[in-house]
């Protein structure tokens, strides 16, 4: 379903400090109850009540829970999109393994600021428009990635889109593993330093050294 949709679009946006402090409360509220008593329960009574607010304040904003709910996504998914980019837009003319740690360091901040939350979210993902929103984050992220990897100061990445992508989704695939309790102690003590180790592999395997690239593109 796009998220384009109309029964997935706000009523209104917040345009005076006094709306926007009622969302806040709304997406703070869908939050609280969604990781409490889970998708099932999370109805807009529920919401409401938990906000301090009426059904008809949350009503004037958005059509239904779906939409609420589609909201609370795209502001997660704004969040750690906003995050990785602004680290790759940090280490860009960087050699590439601090790159590899520096977006490794990002994301995980981004993802398990609220473990909860974010666990909550994969049930919302699967359904209400969820994965067109994810597609979008993603493809964002794969861009800022690949224009982090295109400015590395030793080595040349051959592809960076591709490469980009790959690693995104080394970091995803782990961290909805961690959430789901599919990984093991250790290596959740220890999965920065792994997956930072991951992709500065995986980035050097894709790269040749700068003066080398400069030889080649010379014959």
């Amino acid at each position: 379903m796009s998220q384009d949709t109309p029964a997935l679009k706000p009523r209104k946006l917040p345009v005076q400090a006094r709306s926007a402090t009622t969302v806040e409360a709304l997406h703070a509220a869908t939050i609280q109850v969604l990781t409490q008593q889970g998708l099932a329960r999370c109805t807009t009574t529920r919401i409401a009540a938990r906000a301090g607010a009426s059904v008809g304040s949350l009503y004037q904003y958005y059509p239904n829970r779906d939409a609420l709910l589609a909201a609370v996504l795209a502001r997660k998914l704004s969040g750690v999109s906003a995050a990785v980019d602004q680290a790759c837009r940090a280490q860009q003319g960087q050699p590439i393994a601090q790159m590899a740690v520096a977006l490794t360091r990002a994301f995980l901040a981004a993802k398990l600021r609220n473990p909860d939350e974010s666990k909550a979210l994969y049930a919302v993902a699967a359904q209400r428009g969820g994965a067109e929103l994810i597609a979008q984050a993603q493809a964002s992220m794969v861009v800022s990635i690949a224009t982090m990897l295109a400015s590395a100061a030793d080595v040349h990445v051959a592809n960076p889109a591709v490469t980009a992508e790959v690693a995104l989704n080394a970091l995803i695939g782990s961290v909805r593993a961690l959430l789901e309790g599919l990984m093991s102690p250790e290596v959740e003590a220890t999965l920065e330093t792994q997956l930072g180790e991951l992709l500065t592999a995986y980035f050097q395997t894709h790269a040749v050294a700068s003066a080398a690239a400069s030889a080649l593109a010379r014959e």
